[in-house]
């Protein structure tokens, strides 16, 4: 635990110390804002007037993919600052604290720096977009256990690709936003997944981040737009009903977000043995 803190520390001076606390929060402030405007704005040009009812749709989803952008490039880059940056990998490899404790401590910092940027986002939809909000209504039990479910899928999303980085060399710094760009697509993050082609749609059903999206959704907005099912949808073909039910997304959730972990912490094992083996850990690429 001692160097889990110290690797979170280290993170978070890396994410905040390059500037005074104000231009920082000015910063943390306008990327989500502007993030989300881009997309309403979008919206409101193409929708019109009808489109009103999905700006808590695109809210919610510009709010949780700080999460998902921050922790998966929080770990990989991690890795990749230490080796081609600072060229402290190595170093940082043989203390007495494990590997993967000091990466999930650097990634922790930057999934902080995500959430802060979640909440500026959902309070300036909230009072400046309108978008309707009653927390009398919430279902907080549940989005709390759908909340830190979603956030380990992340966090072994930031595993996976930490390892992936661990064997790479050029352009290894845009393979993370890459992995998040393509899983933007097929997550549900800004539009329902009923208007994608259905192989499109099985690939966002095997995605933990799309169960994620679907019950933060369900427990912020009930009654809102579905991002999951819908009449036509490859769900409501597979399951024969249109909606899944609180149950249903808890379930699928936990089940993709086991598998998806158990997956990437053998890659990750895999490409530490690997690493050793070839002495990856001090090789730079000058990248």
């Amino acid at each position: 635990m001692r160097g889990f803190w110290t690797a979170v520390k280290l993170g978070w001076r890396n994410e905040a110390n390059w500037t005074d606390p104000v231009l920082f929060f000015i910063y943390s402030v306008a990327k989500p804002i502007s993030t989300v405007m881009l997309l309403v704005v979008m919206l409101e040009v193409i929708g019109g007037s009808g489109s009103r009812e999905l700006r808590g749709f695109i809210v919610a989803g510009s709010a949780l993919w700080s999460f998902v952008t921050s922790g998966i490039t929080g770990l990989a880059w991690s890795v990749l600052e230490d080796r081609e940056r600072f060229r402290m990998l190595k170093y940082l490899y043989v203390s007495p604290s494990a590997f993967l404790v000091l990466l999930l401590g650097r990634g922790v910092a930057r999934i902080g720096v995500g959430a802060m940027g979640a909440i500026i986002t959902l309070a300036f939809g909230v009072v400046v977009l309108g978008v309707p909000f009653d927390a009398a209504r919430v279902n907080w039990p549940f989005l709390l256990v759908v909340t830190v479910a979603g956030l380990a899928a992340i966090v072994a999303l930031g595993i996976l690709m930490a390892a992936i980085c661990l064997q790479t060399r050029q352009e290894s710094w845009s393979y993370p936003e890459a992995v998040a760009g393509a899983l933007y697509l097929v997550s549900g993050a800004i539009f329902p997944l009923a208007i994608l082609p259905a192989p499109a749609q099985a690939i966002g059903l095997l995605t933990p981040l799309s169960w994620w999206a679907q019950g933060t959704r369900a427990a912020l907005f009930p009654g809102g737009v579905d991002s999951i099912g819908g009449p036509g949808s490859l769900f409501a073909t597979l399951a024969g009903h249109a909606v899944p039910t609180t149950i249903e997304t808890l379930i699928a959730l936990l089940l993709t977000g086991a598998v998806g972990t158990l997956a990437a912490v053998a890659v990750f094992r895999a490409s530490d043995r690997r690493a050793k083996e070839y002495g990856l850990l001090d090789q730079t690429s000058g990248s």
